[in-house]
């Protein structure tokens, strides 16, 4: 009676914002980050974008317009990483997402290791607040959505799904069938593997974002993002952490990309990590 009952307001709740089969393929066309996935699963997609629509207010600011294409591009890009995982509401804690025209300045605040404080202001094109919203800077949203190891909305929401457990530190509430201990080990091996080289050379050329090196959050986030959006490139870089975000994503990009390469000369173009 209940999955019954949850059924109905699923779908009363979908009749609120329909989503017309010519929309949805334009976003198909615009976010090549979802080409491979099989029908049920785009399906599935589409009704979760509509839904987390119909859940966050997305504001803009400045002189700032969207569409509704936009809207559900933005969704659907928020949606994927939660594609494989049962609905229990996963972005809770906040309900609006701001969307700046551009690049915006942000008060910081780092208290060093002898315990002076510094405050200074610094540009982002993202941030996410424990408790608050998500602040994305629109240029960054329309760059998101490609093969190419870089998406704004994926690693903001990251840090969301970090916050579930409190302040965002690198673990976010694992599965069942996980082991905390893994997930450390993968975790830590790699952000120290990092960040011994960016000591040793801080201007070299790192496997993945030399951000990811900020702090164990941020590398939650990074890695997160080039899971699915380079996901040859990460597991190239660093295996063990690929296999621990399968796990907690329950999804594997990396074959879905390998599958696409094999049958789209467009896929097929080496991408190699230094």
């Amino acid at each position: 009676m209940l999955r019954t009952l949850r059924h109905w307001w699923r779908q009363r709740r979908l009749r609120r914002y329909p989503v017309s089969d010519a929309d949805w393929q334009a976003v198909l066309q615009r976010l090549p980050i979802l080409d491979g996935l099989q029908q049920q699963a785009l399906q599935r997609l589409r009704e979760r974008s509509a839904l987390f629509l119909l859940d966050k207010h997305l504001t803009c600011l400045g002189d700032l317009q969207i569409d509704p294409l936009d809207r559900l591009c933005l969704a659907a890009m928020a949606e994927l990483p939660l594609l494989e995982l049962p609905e229990l509401d996963w972005y809770q804690g906040f309900h609006e997402i701001v969307l700046y025209p551009d690049d915006f300045v942000s008060p910081q605040r780092h208290r060093d290791a002898s315990g002076v404080e510094h405050q200074w202001d610094a540009e982002h094109s993202g941030e996410a607040w424990l408790q608050g919203p998500v602040i994305l800077a629109w240029p960054g949203v329309t760059s998101s959505g490609g093969w190419d190891a870089y998406n704004l909305v994926i690693h903001e929401l990251a840090h969301k799904l970090d916050m579930l457990n409190g302040s965002a530190n690198g673990l976010p509430p694992l599965h069942a069938d996980m082991r905390i201990g893994d997930w450390a080990s993968a975790m830590q091996h790699a952000y120290d593997r990092l960040n011994a080289q960016l000591d040793a050379h801080p201007h070299s050329h790192t496997a993945i974002d030399p951000y990811a090196a900020e702090d164990p959050a941020e590398f939650f986030a990074v890695t997160s993002e080039y899971f699915f959006s380079a996901p040859d490139l990460l597991h190239q870089a660093f295996a063990e952490v690929y296999q621990q975000l399968s796990l907690f994503y329950r999804q594997d990009p990396l074959q879905r990309l390998r599958q696409l390469q094999a049958a789209h000369p467009a896929y097929a173009s080496p991408r190699k990590s230094d």
